[in-house]
This record gives C-alpha cells, structure tokens and sequence, in this order.
C-alpha cells in the first residue's frame, strides 16, 4: 500500500518489538495495539501508538438497546405514512392491472366457452366410435360369424386399446385418465383458438401473476400484527331463540325435580319423628 502512494520506497515492512515480520493481511485495528518497527527503505522507525480505550461488554449492549430504541422511534413516526403511500401504490398498480386485463379476460372467457364445447363434442364422438365398435363386434360375433371365430379379434383389439393407452403416455408423460385428457385436450383447443383470433395468453397469465401478487401484498399490508395493531377480541358464542327456550325449560324441569326431591325428604322425616 505504501509502495503504491509514494513511488520513492522500494522495500516496506513491518516488525513487532521481537523482530517478526507483521503480514500484510493484518488489519490496521490490530496493528495499532501494539508497538512496531516501521522500516522504509534503508531507515527504520519506532512506532508507539496511543493506547485505546476498549469497549466493554455492557457499553455493547447499551449500544444495542440504544440502537434498537432508535429504531422503535423511527418505525412508530414513519411505519404509518410508510404503509399508507406503499398501500396507495399497490392500489395504482392493481387499477392498471385490472384495466388491461378487462378485454383479455373477456376474450379468454370467449374461447374458453368454444373450447369446452368442442371438447364435448369429442367426448361425445369417442363415446360414439366405442358404440359402433361394439356394435360391429356384436354383429360378427351372433351373426356373420360364431365366438370361437371373434374371441382372438376381441382379444386384440382390447391389447391394442392397452397399447393405444400406453402410448399416450410415451407422448404426453402423462396417466391416461379421462379428466385428465379432457383438461388436456381442452387447453390445446383452448391455445390454437387464442393463436388464431391473436389473443396473447402468456400476458394474461403475466397479468394474473402481478395480481395476485399485489394483492398478498396488500393483505399483509392490513394484517394487524404488521401495522401493530392489538389482536381482534375473541368471538364470543351466540345462541339463537330456540336454544335459549330449551335451556330455559332443561333449567325449570331441574328445579321442579329438587324441590319434589326436597318435599319427599321432609315427609319421610316427619313420619319418623311421629313413630
């Protein structure tokens, strides 16, 4: 470092009091607590720091607690405009939003109604072409020809479904179950009809994000342990009409059976004291 200010010193180094040598790494903060011998060149200084005063553990926390205390006042003066101007900016931010999303959501609702139509529409022919299927079996099989003929075709036609199946998991990485190739063939209607009609659905899904974004953000802006707000009191449990009627007789009913209780045992004394 001194080599690199003054151009005139050739060899710099630092020793301590016992003559070895101090490494570079060595911070200025330790440097200083103790003595060194300064050599520049062909010259040698002696250097004798001032001693510093060192900081203890209870000036630290003191510290601590002041800094912490700082902090509580800044947040108590601030946190309320802070939270209002954020809460204001989100607001801006969601009514943007919600103003580009209208006509995307309009045409996406529009397509996605066509899309569900059509995928009902195959589901319907696929119930169809198992229909005929069944029924070109059936008529082969009592009719054009006998079950011992159509047992083998049955056979492979129902292991060719199996493969049918199995290769649509190859392709899609995905279970052949019903719901799930409706969703499926949907969204593929569902994206073909919007590239068509020019409907950018990867800024709708965009917008939606940024959305729903704000607004967790905007619920964590209200919730009262973020604004430092008491706890809301506990609910407290209501009773309708009828419940309070039916305790109110559960509670007379009880006290007609204490005081026929309390009569009873008072006659079963007074008969004693007269035997």
């Amino acid at each position: 470092m001194l080599k690199v200010e003054d151009r005139g010193i050739d060899r710099a180094a630092i020793l301590n009091r016992e003559g070895v040598r101090i490494a570079a790494a060595c911070s200025i903060e330790n440097l200083m607590d103790d003595e060194f011998w300064l050599h520049l060149n062909d010259r040698q200084y002696y250097v004798k720091p001032p001693k510093r005063e060192k900081i203890t553990s209870e000036e630290i926390t003191r510290l601590g607690d002041v800094q912490a205390l700082v902090a509580q006042l800044y947040e108590a003066l601030h946190v309320g405009e802070h939270q209002v101007q954020k809460e204001r900016e989100l607001n801006g931010k969601l009514e943007q939003l919600n103003e580009k999303l209208g006509p995307l959501e309009a045409k996406k609702n529009e397509l996605d109604q066509k899309a569900a139509r059509k995928t009902n529409a195959l589901t319907w022919v696929g119930l169809g072409l198992m229909s005929v299927q069944f029924g070109v079996l059936a008529r082969l099989t009592w009719w054009e020809y006998s079950w011992d003929i159509m047992e083998p075709v049955t056979y492979f036609v129902t292991y060719g479904t199996a493969m049918a199946a199995y290769a649509y998991f190859v392709l899609t990485k995905q279970e052949y179950l019903l719901p799930d190739v409706k969703d499926r063939q949907h969204l593929i209607t569902l994206h073909k009809a919007a590239k068509k009609a020019g409907v950018n659905l990867a800024e709708y899904n965009d917008i939606k994000r940024q959305i729903a974004e704000i607004e967790h953000d905007l619920r964590r802006l209200r919730d009262p342990l973020y604004m430092h707000l008491p706890a809301p009191p506990p609910k407290t449990k209501t009773f309708s009409a009828s419940e309070i009627a039916f305790a109110k007789k559960q509670q007379q009913k009880a006290s007609l059976e204490l005081q026929q209780a309390a009569v009873g045992v008072g006659g079963d004394s007074v008969l004693k004291t007269k035997h």
